[in-house]
Order: C-alpha cells, then sequence, then structure tokens
C-alpha cells in the first residue's frame, strides 16, 4: 500500500469521479504480484461466501485498495445501483471487505482509531471493528459507511462478486 501509485477514490453517482463530501479515500494500485495474490485469495473464498449466501455467483469485480488516512470516511451508501457510468454496478451481488490493519478500537495494538464498518441491517446497526485479516462478506444492497477515521490509517481491500 506504501508503494503503489495514489488516487483519490471515486463515487458512483451519474459519473466516477472524487467527491470529498461523500468519500474521503485514496485508491491504491498495487504492484501486479499482490493484485495477483489477492485475487487468486478471492476466489478461493467464493463457493464458501456462494453458500453462506445461498447465492450462484459468477465472477467479480477486481479487488480495489484502499486507504482512509485521518479524516476520511464513506458517508452510507450502498454499493449495488443502476448508474450508467459503471454498468457493472447494478450486478454486484456480495460486497467483500478485507481489513489489511486493525483499529485501536477493536486492538489494542491498532494502527488507528475511528473507521468502522458500519451496516445498517434491518432497523439495527452493527458495527465491524477492522481487524488484521478480517473479511467482512454482505449484501451488496446493504447500505453501510465507513466511519470517519480519527488518528492514523485504515487500510482495506473490496471486491464485489457478481450474481449469475
Amino acid at each position: 500500500m506504501d508503494v503503489g501509485v495514489v488516487d483519490p477514490a471515486a463515487v458512483l453517482d451519474g459519473t466516477i469521479e472524487p467527491r470529498d463530501e461523500v468519500r474521503r479515500a485514496s485508491s491504491i494500485e498495487p504492484d501486479a504480484s499482490v493484485i495477483r495474490h489477492v485475487e487468486q485469495h478471492l476466489e478461493a473464498r467464493r463457493e464458501t461466501i456462494a453458500r453462506f449466501f445461498g447465492v450462484e455467483l459468477s465472477d467479480r469485480e477486481g479487488a480495489g485498495f484502499l486507504r482512509y488516512a485521518t479524516g476520511g470516511f464513506y458517508a452510507p451508501h450502498r454499493d449495488r445501483v443502476a448508474d450508467a457510468s459503471w454498468p457493472g454496478a447494478i450486478r454486484r451481488t456480495v460486497a467483500v471487505v478485507i481489513f489489511l490493519n486493525s483499529s485501536l478500537d477493536g486492538e489494542p495494538k491498532g494502527d488507528f482509531r475511528g473507521g468502522t464498518l458500519r451496516l445498517f441491517e434491518h432497523g439495527r446497526v452493527v458495527d465491524v471493528q477492522p481487524r488484521q485479516g478480517l473479511l467482512v462478506a454482505f449484501s451488496a444492497d446493504l447500505l453501510h459507511e465507513v466511519t470517519e477515521v480519527q488518528d492514523g490509517t485504515r487500510d482495506a481491500i473490496v471486491d464485489w462478486f457478481y450474481g449469475t
């Protein structure tokens, strides 16, 4: 994450462009060998994730590497959307987040504060404290957010499995 090419993370909303009032994060393009390694591990989880959700999954969108520095956040949103600027977004069935480091809010040896993955599920709020290596999968239709990182840097990988 520290040596990859850095760009502002974009928001789908009729266009694909950064919007700091909605999302403050960076998209990192790591070395191709890192991407291949992550892609192999995500593919190895496909059947387990499909069984858990009781769905058939086809291809994936492709791993994205995200960095949220102090002040970074992503306002409540859904990952499955009908948007002409990214037609594949409507095919998103299962969202996957893999945390690359841990929050001090959940682990004494964490790297940052805040940056909670907040899921809004059936009238209740479920907060997931980032823990290094934890994979979280949820319906791409589910409203969710990343709360503001108070101090430090939160790194994660995201991807979406498409339904058949």
